[in-house]
This record gives C-alpha cells, structure tokens and sequence, in this order.
C-alpha cells in the first residue's frame, strides 16, 4: 500500500529527529568538521585586524624546593590561558563543548614560553594534563598542569632573615605586541591553594603585573644562558612583546637556624666564659678549653655555610658566626694576658708568706748551726779538747743510744769547742793500746756539762717558725673584671645585631 507523498515526507522527518536524539555525538563531530572546515591553524585569530588578546590566570598547588646554591625554585601548578577565535563560533543547545586534546593540534594556540624557566615540563601521567574548551561566542579556554623550575636571583645579606622575591615571567615567544597581547584575568589573577604549605619559607604575597619587553636587533642581551638561543633567533625581529610578571614573595622561616646556628654559637660563648671561674694557675685546664671551643665554632661557621652559594659578600649569619668566634677567640687572649701578669715580680703572687721577726730567725739559724756542729762531734774518733768554759765528760752509752739525737737539756751553756790536735792524750792512747783488736770499741759520747767556771747566761729558747698561708686558686684582677665586661658587651652587640637585621628585613618585605 502506497502512502500518500506528503505523509512520507512527515514519517522521513521523524525518523531523522529520531536518529539525531539518539546519536548527539554525531551532531558534535558535524558540527567540529563543519567548524575546521577550511580552518588555518597557522594564522592568529582577527589576522590583519587587531591584536589576539590572551588572558592568563594561574593557580599553584604547591611549590618546592627552593635552592639558594643555584637560585632556583620550583612549582606545580595549572597554567590557564583564554582567547577568542570568531573562527569557532557556533550556535547550538550547548553552550560549551568539551573538546578533545588532539584538536589543540587542529587550531590555533597562543606560542606561550616562560623568560626565566629552566626545566619546566608538562604533566603525561596518566594521560596529557591538559584540556579545552569551547565556548559559542568562539572563546577558548586551554588548561594545562606544569611544573616550572624557574631562577630566582636572591639576595642573602639578610640571610637567614632574608626575605625574597622570585619572578615568573611568560610571554609570547614570536607574536609582537601588534599580533598578540598578554593580560591577566581580571577575575582571577594567581590564586594560592589552601593546603599549600612550605617547609623553610611563608609565601607573604603574590604581586602580578604586566610588563613589555622591548628587543632592538643586533642589540639583544641575554638574561641567562638559557634565554641566549631564544634571544638569538629573536634579535633579527626587533619590536615590543607583551609579557606577564608574577613576583612570589617568600619569607624564611628562623626556627631552624635557631636550633642549629644562633643556640650552639651562643652556649659556646658562654662556655667558653668558664675560664674566668677556673684557677688562672691551671693552665692547660684554660687553654685547652679555648682551643675546644674554637674548633667548634670553626665546624659550625663551615657547616652553616654548606646550603649557600660562595657569594662575594657576608650574610648575616656569617657576622653572627664570626662575633661569636671574635669573643671566643678574645677569651683565649685575655688568659695570656691573665697569665703574663701572675709571673713573680710582676705584682701577683700565688702564696702570702709570713715569717717571724729577724732576731727569731737569727737565733733559729744559730740553734741550727750548734746543732749540726754537735752532731758531727758525736762519733767515737771525733774527739776535741775542752775550752776554758766547757766540761767533758766521756760516758759510754749502749750501741742504739748513741745513734739518737736529743736536744741538750735547757741547762747547758754552748760555747763552739776547739778542734783535737793531731796528738792523741795520753790516757786515752794507752787505753785504746790495752783493749783488743778483736773486741769491739765501747760507744762513747761527749757531754757537755756546765762547771763553775761557766758563766751564767740565760738559755738559748727555741721559738716556733709561723706556718705560710698558701692562697690556693687566687684570683686576678683581670678575671674578675672580664666576667661582667664580656657577658655585657655580647649582649649588647646582640642587641644591636638583632634590631638592625629585623628592621631592615621588616622595610624590604614592606
């Protein structure tokens, strides 16, 4: 059976409104080719017309390591850039179009390059991390998520209170200001994500602006080395270029150059003001914690030193190390001074001595005197005749009697006997030819008795030598002073050290 014509034309048109409800990817992929069709990708969108204008917002989620050695930091971030082609137009019941990243291949992209990048690189895990969109009045929006290691010129004379600035600067690598133009969302400019945290810095403040870079021809002159092939090819094409500046504020953390620096070179300085307490007689004691206490503050000094590069200039911890190493190094002067002056004769001693009076000591050494001449005298053939005023008689004692000395009894009067003479008296001499060879000689002693003929004089008296007074770990004069006169002046240079950098780290932040 046969329909009539216009009833077929009506069932034809359903059938296709049909098929397009069922297959709308169909009518996107028409629409793309439709869109491409007789599209030119190597031509900037308005060409001959006004400038192409960009605009670039970016948002970081994180960022790290930053290196002073080479002056370079890095930061994961996705980089987002928005322009207008009236090339893709279109007209439909969606506004935006998800498109595919391979037709970034198929249209026209903005040639963006980084000024001061080094080794930045596109994320391909597990696919491209990028993606476009498309919007019906021919807006374009590319996303991509970059990791951009950047250089960072710092400035370390406030080190470790320092606060930098690291730039990022992007632009057109090719396109002049008459082709293309750079300008940052006016919505969203850099945004900073909330779970960003950095381990040695505070990122204070993230200033962008932009900026024009203009390149005269045979005038080029290359920031870096990484820019000088960029700058080469571009040096023939002089002109204005549109670029973008972001300027990341950091400021250092403290805490652990406190822990690792300021507090050891600190407890140095004062350890090594132990020496003030100690006695100035221990000398190795003293000297030996000096040079300790240097070496220390030498491998502290160099090891404070190993994260930075050899800059012509000192930081602020290097005055720091080195004011700590000057008054160490004054502790070890001010004991050879300290030492220098304790010599004899120089008017610190190490002893008081207190002796007795100049008649005590003449009659202590004269009682020495007469004692050591009767103590020669008393052998058995050391014989002396008697003086006018001087009784001898000779006793025998036993053997162990004669060998002990005992002070003469306070009566006797002492007058210095007259020495033998080379003739033996008689009775003696015949005694000694009565006795045996072979027995052996009896012990004799002299002693002294007082007879009549002595005159009377008061017995010699014996007086006691008084004791020394030994002043062990005497002090000096210079000790006492230094122990307020160092801790005082380290103080006070502290002060002064630690307001001046505060301050002028305070004003450059601002």
């Amino acid at each position: 059976m046969m329909l009539p014509p216009p009833l077929l034309l009506l069932c034809l048109f359903l059938v296709s409104c049909e098929s397009g409800k069922s297959n709308p990817h169909r009518n996107v992929s028409e629409l793309l080719d439709n869109l491409l069709r007789g599209y030119d990708n190597s031509v900037r969108p308005d060409f001959g017309g006004p400038p192409a204008v960009v605009e670039v917002d970016m948002v970081v989620r994180s960022m790290g390591p930053i290196s002073e050695v080479d002056m370079t930091y890095s930061m994961d971030c996705y980089f987002r850039q928005t322009w207008v082609d009236r090339r893709l137009a279109f007209k439909g019941s969606k506004e935006t179009l998800a498109l595919s990243i391979s037709m970034l291949k198929r249209i026209w992209k903005p040639d963006t390059y980084f000024y001061n990048g080094k080794q930045s690189y596109l994320h391909t895990i597990t696919t491209p991390n990028k993606f476009v969109r498309l919007y019906q009045d021919g807006r374009v929006l590319y996303s991509s998520r970059l990791t951009i290691k950047a250089g960072c010129p710092m400035n370390l004379e406030n080190f470790p209170m320092d606060t930098q600035r690291c730039p990022l600067k992007f632009g057109s690598f090719g396109y002049t200001t008459q082709d293309v133009l750079y300008q940052w969302n006016s919505a969203r400019k850099v945004s900073i994500a909330e779970d960003m945290k950095l381990s040695q810095f505070d990122l204070i403040a993230t200033p962008a602006a932009n900026q024009t870079d203009i390149v005269k021809a045979g005038k080029t002159k290359a920031l870096n080395v990484l820019q000088t092939k960029q700058m080469l090819i571009r040096r023939f094409f002089s002109g204005e270029y549109s670029m973008l500046l972001v300027s990341f504020h950091l400021q250092r953390h403290m805490g652990n150059f406190l822990i690792q620096v300021y507090g050891p070179c600190i407890l140095l300085v004062v350890l090594s003001w132990v020496s003030f307490w100690l006695n100035r007689e221990a000398t190795a004691d003293r000297v030996s914690l000096g040079i300790t206490t240097v070496l220390t503050m030498t491998f502290l000094g160099l090891e404070a030193r190993t994260d930075l590069p050899k800059v012509a200039y000192p930081t602020a911890l290097d005055f720091f190390v080195f004011l700590s190493f000057a008054f160490i190094f004054a502790t070890i002067i001010q004991f050879a001074v300290v030492h220098y002056f304790t010599k004899y004769g120089s008017g610190e001693v190490y002893f008081s001595s207190e002796f007795t009076s100049d008649s005590d000591s003449s009659d202590s050494d004269a009682w020495d005197t007469d004692n050591a001449h009767s103590s020669q005298d008393e052998t058995l053939n050391d014989y002396s005749l008697p003086s006018r005023d001087t009784c001898v008689e000779v006793i025998p004692l036993s053997a162990p009697s004669c060998l002990q000395r005992e002070p003469p009894p306070p009566w006797l009067c002492f007058s210095r006997p007259q020495r033998r003479p080379a003739a033996f008296p008689t009775a003696l001499r015949d005694q000694r030819r009565r006795d045996p060879p072979s027995a052996p000689a009896p012990n004799l002693t002299r002693r002294r008795r007082s007879s009549a003929s002595c005159p009377s004089r008061p017995p010699p008296q014996r007086r006691r030598r008084k004791k020394r007074t030994p002043r062990y770990n005497s002090v000096s004069k210079i000790d006492r002073a230094s122990r307020f006169v160092f801790p005082l002046c380290f103080l006070g240079i502290n002060v002064f050290y630690w307001y001046a950098y505060l301050a002028r780290s305070e004003r450059i932040k601002n």
